[in-house]
C-alpha cells in the first residue's frame, strides 16, 4: 500500500496497544515502524541498478514474516536494556506495539497485486491476494482520522475508542474488499468457461482507489483476455476482449535469467512485445491496456533468435506530460463505468483455447 496508509496504519496499531500516557510517543514510533519496511529499494541501491532485480527484491527480506518479528524483538530489547524510557516503564505492551506495528506492514501489503515475498528466504510465489488497490481512501480515511483524534485527545478514553473504530473499521473494508474479490471470480469462471478458457490462469484486481470496478486478465494460448465488472451496474456475462502477447518470442527467451525472475514474481501475467527489434515484456497485474507501469527490455533480436541484453526499464507512456490528460480521461471513464453497464448489444470479445480471436452475443 502507499506511505501514508502505512505511516497511518502502523500508528493506528501502536498507539492502541501502548499505555494512555504514551499514546503520541506510539503514534510516532507507530508512524516509523510502519514505515521502516519500504527503505529495502534504498538499501539495495548501493548493490544493483538492475531494474528488475529491483523490483523483484522490493517487498522480500523486509517484509518477511520470518524477518520482521526478530527485527522487532531486537529493537524492543535495545529500548529495554540500555533506555531509561517508556519501553522500560510497560515492556509488555510495548512489545506488541512493535511487533504489530512492523507485522502488520507485509500483510497489508499482500492485499495488492505487486506481491509481497512473506516467506522469504524461501521462495514461493509472492503473496498476492488483490482485492486492494494500492491506493485506496475507503480505507486510509478511517485511520487517518483515528490517529488525528488520538493525537489531541491524548490519555483520554476518547483516544482509545477513536483507534478501535478506526481499525475495525479499516478491517472491515479489507474483508469486504475479499468478499468483493469473490463475487467477480465468480462471474468470470463462469464466462471464461463458456469461451473455453475454464483452466487458463487468470487473476482479478480492483480498478484504482475503489473495490467496486474490478478487471480480470486470463492468460491464452496466443495472448490474454481483459474483462470488466462493476458490482454496482453489471449484470450478465463479463465481457472480454482479446489482446495479442508475441508468445512465441517470450518462449525462446524464458530461459534467460532476467525473464525466469520476472516469471517467478509475476506468476506468468506478461506481455511480450517487439519494439524496434527489442523485445519488451510488460506486468500485466499493473496499469491499464495498453499502457502498464512495469515495462522491461530483456533482449535484442540476432537473426531468427534472441540476444540477452542487461535488463532496461522502458517508462510507462502516461507518465510523459503529454499522456497526462489522457490519464485524467481514463479515470473519468472509470468513474462512470462504476454505476454504469455498456449496451447490452455489446459484443464478448474473446480468444478460444486454441489463442484465436472470436466474438460470441
Amino acid at each position: 500500500m502507499d506511505s501514508l496508509t502505512q505511516i497511518v496504519l502502523g500508528g493506528a496499531v501502536a498507539a492502541a496497544i501502548a499505555p494512555a500516557g504514551h499514546r503520541r510517543a506510539a503514534l510516532l514510533a507507530g508512524a516509523a515502524l510502519g514505515t521502516l519496511p519500504d527503505l529495502d529499494g534504498l538499501l539495495m541501491l548501493p548493490f544493483t541498478r538492475d531494474p528488475v532485480t529491483l523490483m523483484t527484491v522490493h517487498r522480500s527480506f523486509s517484509h518477511s514474516l520470518l524477518v520482521l518479528p526478530l527485527l522487532g524483538w531486537l529493537v524492543w530489547w535495545l529500548f529495554l536494556r540500555y533506555g531509561r524510557g517508556r519501553v522500560v516503564q510497560s515492556p509488555r505492551r510495548w512489545f506488541w506495539a512493535i511487533e504489530l506495528a512492523l507485522v502488520t506492514h507485509p500483510l497489508l501489503d499482500a492485499f495488492t497485486v505487486y506481491g509481497t515475498q512473506l516467506w522469504w528466504p524461501f521462495h514461493p510465489h509472492p503473496a498476492m491476494w488483490s482485492s486492494m488497490f494500492i491506493i485506496d481512501p475507503a480505507y486510509t480515511l478511517w485511520l487517518l482520522l483515528a490517529c488525528v483524534v488520538a493525537w489531541f485527545a491524548r490519555a483520554r478514553p476518547l483516544a482509545q475508542r477513536a483507534l478501535v473504530a478506526g481499525l475495525a473499521l479499516g478491517s472491515a473494508y479489507l474483508g469486504w474488499s475479499l468478499l468483493a474479490k469473490q463475487l467477480v471470480e465468480r462471474e468470470a469462471a463462469r464466462s471464461l468457461a463458456a469461451m473455453g478458457l475454464a483452466d487458463a490462469p487468470r487473476f482479478s484486481v480492483p480498478m484504482p482507489f475503489n473495490t467496486l470496478l474490478w478487471r480480470v486478465v486470463a492468460m491464452t494460448p496466443g495472448g490474454y483476455v481483459i474483462g470488466e465488472r462493476s458490482l454496482v451496474a453489471d449484470r450478465g456475462p463479463m465481457r472480454f476482449h482479446g489482446h495479442a502477447s508475441n508468445v512465441q518470442a517470450l518462449a525462446q527467451v524464458r530461459e534467460l535469467p532476467a525473464v525466469r525472475r520476472l516469471a517467478w514474481f509475476n506468476r506468468g501475467f506478461m506481455r511480450a512485445q517487439v519494439v524496434d527489434g527489442e523485445l519488451v515484456l510488460s506486468d500485466l497485474r499493473m496499469g491499464l491496456e495498453p499502457q502498464y507501469n512495469f515495462n522491461f527490455v530483456v533482449a535484442r533480436q540476432r537473426g531468427a533468435g534472441w540476444e540477452e541484453l542487461p535488463p532496461r526499464q522502458v517508462e510507462a507512456a502516461y507518465r510523459a506530460p503529454v499522456a497526462r490528460g489522457q490519464l485524467g480521461d481514463a479515470l473519468a471513464r472509470m468513474w462512470w463505468r462504476i454505476w454504469r453497464q455498456p449496451a447490452d448489444d455489446a459484443a464478448i470479445i474473446g480468444m478460444d483455447a486454441s489463442g484465436a480471436q472470436r466474438t460470441s452475443p
